[in-house]
């Protein structure tokens, strides 16, 4: 019989490229990971993993194992659903408001976490204390992987004006709202006084940004998509935050979204762009094997709720 769950294993170190990256992803260490990955390949007597270097590739064996496994992972997704439903559909007369039990694993992206998720497992911990809600901060391609490859049940997306977000075709996307950005100058900048900023108008700026790997960055290049050598990026930084302490210190300007941004200083002011604007979808994304899933669906109707709270305020 082969172990599943050494076949997620195997699916983990197929997607992340390295037996310590998947090992980080499930939250095992390397050796665990490698431990199941073997007895799979005593199970099988085929092996599934072979030296490149210093690291390891997939064997044909091992690729074809990955394959033809996603659809049997599904079916027990979709096995487990159905076993909630139906468990909940027989206790339901005795516990109206019965409260959902499992675990959904959930990827984001930084500012949603803090802008958005905290306040949503804080619900979910008080509303369903038998749900376990386990956070992953990724980005946006690394959380659908993530997804497909089914180390994570929910992800938190978003998608830069037309940067592009390859989404495979078993998951569902369920758009979330519309976040901006805006440019974050000092008050005393000679462009602080205009309701709205072009990229001709930013062309000269020295900018902080994120890491020229991250989907902001993308898009901040292409903001300036036919101004010539703009923009010029003079310091990188992971978090937003000290993107506003660097604007606030007079060492440049910088895009921040409003998601997850706190109150800005007096020192600062913020200004949206257009022409093009700056905006990004943010959207959650599942598996369809897990659409009728009670415990995802709680958690995907909690960030909802959420979002609906947001925008009323």
């Amino acid at each position: 019989m082969i172990d599943l769950e050494a076949v997620v294993a195997l699916r983990a170190v197929a997607t992340n490229g390295s037996v310590a990256a998947a090992a980080d992803a499930l939250g095992f260490t390397p050796s665990a990971v490698s431990q199941q990955i073997k007895r799979l390949e005593r199970g099988t007597r085929v092996a599934l993993l072979e030296r490149a270097g210093r690291g390891v590739v997939l064997t044909e064996a091992g690729r074809h194992l990955v394959t033809s496994s996603s659809s049997v992972l599904a079916d027990l997704e979709r096995l487990e659903a159905d076993l909630h439903l139906a468990g909940g559909a027989a206790g339901s007369d005795a516990a109206a408001g019965r409260r959902i039990t499992g675990e959904v694993r959930i990827g984001a992206f930084s500012t949603a976490v803090r802008g958005l998720l905290a306040d949503v497992l804080a619900d979910l911990q008080d509303a369903h204390p038998g749900l376990r809600v386990p956070l992953r901060e990724s980005e946006p391609w690394e959380t659908v992987a993530l997804v497909a490859s089914g180390q994570r049940d929910l992800g938190i997306v978003h998608r830069w004006g037309g940067v592009a977000l390859a989404m495979p075709e078993h998951l569902v996307e369920t758009p979330l709202f519309t976040d901006v950005a805006d440019v974050i100058l000092r008050r005393e900048h000679p462009l602080a006084d205009r309701a709205e900023l072009t990229p001709a108008d930013l062309a000269d700026e020295r900018w902080i940004a994120t890491f020229d790997s991250t989907i902001c960055r993308q898009w901040l290049r292409r903001l300036f998509d036919g101004v010539s050598n703009a923009p010029r990026i003079v310091h990188e930084s992971m978090e937003f935050e000290n993107h506003l302490d660097l604007v606030r210190a007079g060492l440049g300007i910088a895009l921040v979204p409003r998601l997850g941004r706190p109150p800005l200083h007096p020192d600062l002011v913020a200004i949206p762009t257009v022409n093009p604007a700056s905006t990004r979808g943010i959207a959650a994304v599942h598996r369809r094997s897990q659409a009728d899933s009670p415990a995802l669906q709680t958690v995907l109707d909690a960030v909802r709720d959420r979002v609906g709270a947001r925008a009323a305020a």
